[in-house]
Order: structure tokens, then C-alpha cells, then sequence
């Protein structure tokens, strides 16, 4: 099968020194590319700015902002059995970029942000038919927001994960999952190392497509 995996924070810029970015190490996505790689299967890793090694074999993709990142994924749709949409994209841009470095002693009165795209939601409206999975990172209501997070971007599969703790999840090597299915069923997998994780997940990939 051929995977199309996103991975890593993004970084929206204010200015040629300053952006808006997030936690996200891409951990958990570099795992899961190891692992479909190590079961056999084609990978494209579309990776924002991380610390990791690209993993051997990937065809890696490295990009900075959400509408790198959303181009990308776009022009590598033909021929995907499974997109796992894993990075942590920023919901929020700055609405004007500066281009010269903003001095301290000019202060900034205020940051007016906009709406980033939402790249998981567009694969959607995508008439090819591959799996698609998309990730929940929540600080509360964590089966609420999958939930809806599930309905609104029509998704096959959401895996959402508790970030309120810095034990797991963002930063972490540890994560404890919740796999939210279109067909209403719910499975936890306990607290693991990533790597043990993305295994479990590559098979469950796997069976999803072959039922689809």
C-alpha cells in the first residue's frame, strides 16, 4: 500500500525571525512511518520543522507553513491507499507578514490572525478513494472533539490523544491513544512508547482499507 503521512508542527511567520507554532516534536508521525515502511509499504512523509532523522526509505517532504504543507499533500494524492493527516498544522496565521524584523522598541499593539486551511478537511472533497485518518489533540472533552472533528471533516478514522499532560502525548517518546471509527465504535490503546504504537496502528490501517 502507499501511505501519505504528515508529521511535525508548522510555522506561520511574523516576521523574518518570529512565527506562530506549537509543541509537536513529529514523533508519533516519524513512528508511523518507520512502521508502514518496516511492514512493506510506500511512504511519502510530509514533515514540518523537526529534530528527527527522515526515516530511510520515505520519500520525505519537508515544509514550514500550513499552505506548504497543504499544496504538498495536494500534489501527491494520485495513487494513496492511506492518509494519515498526523501533523499538528496551526489553526491560526498572522493576517499580514512583516518582512523586516519587527524592533522591540516599536512594540506591536496587536496581532490580527486569520484561519489557516484545513488541510484535512479538503482530502475529503478529494474524489479518489483512500483512507482517511486524522488526529485530535485535546486539553478537554476529548470524545466530544473527536467526535465532531470526525463528522465535520469526514474522516474514516480520528485518533485522538489527551495534551493536557506532559507525561504523554507532545514532546513526549509515550502516548495513550482513543480511536474514533465512522462506524461508532470506540477503542483505547494504553500508554506506550510511540513506536509500539505506531505498529498496532499501521495494522490497523491496514484491515481498514481492505474492508473499504
Amino acid at each position: 500500500m502507499k501511505f501519505l503521512i504528515t508529521a511535525g508542527p508548522t510555522r506561520e511567520p511574523i516576521d523574518p525571525v518570529r512565527f506562530i507554532s506549537n509543541r509537536s516534536s513529529g514523533k508519533m508521525g516519524y513512528a508511523i512511518a518507520q512502521a508502514a515502511l518496516a511492514a512493506g509499504h510506500e511512504v511519502i512523509l510530509v514533515s514540518g520543522p523537526v529534530y528527527l532523522a527522515p526515516p530511510r526509505r520515505a520519500q520525505t517532504i519537508k515544509v514550514t507553513t500550513c499552505d506548504e504543507m497543504y499544496d504538498t499533500v495536494h500534489s501527491h494524492l494520485d495513487g494513496i491507499d492511506i492518509a494519515v493527516m498526523c501533523a499538528a498544522v496551526s489553526d491560526f496565521k498572522p493576517a499580514n507578514f512583516t518582512p523586516r524584523k519587527i524592533k522591540k522598541h516599536a512594540g506591536l499593539e496587536s496581532l490580527t490572525l486569520v484561519p489557516t486551511r484545513d488541510i484535512l478537511a479538503s482530502l475529503a472533497k478529494n474524489k479518489k478513494k483512500f483512507l482517511v485518518v486524522g488526529f485530535a489533540a485535546e486539553t478537554n472533552d476529548l470524545k466530544k472533539n473527536a467526535l465532531k472533528k470526525m463528522r465535520e471533516k469526514k474522516c474514516d478514522l480520528i485518533i485522538g490523544n489527551d495534551v493536557s499532560r506532559m507525561d504523554t502525548g507532545m514532546e513526549s517518546d509515550d502516548n495513550e491513544l482513543t480511536l474514533f471509527y465512522n462506524t461508532g465504535i470506540i477503542e483505547t490503546i494504553p500508554r506506550a512508547k510511540k513506536t509500539a504504537l505506531a505498529k498496532k496502528l499501521v495494522k490497523i490501517f491496514e484491515k481498514l482499507q481492505e474492508k473499504s
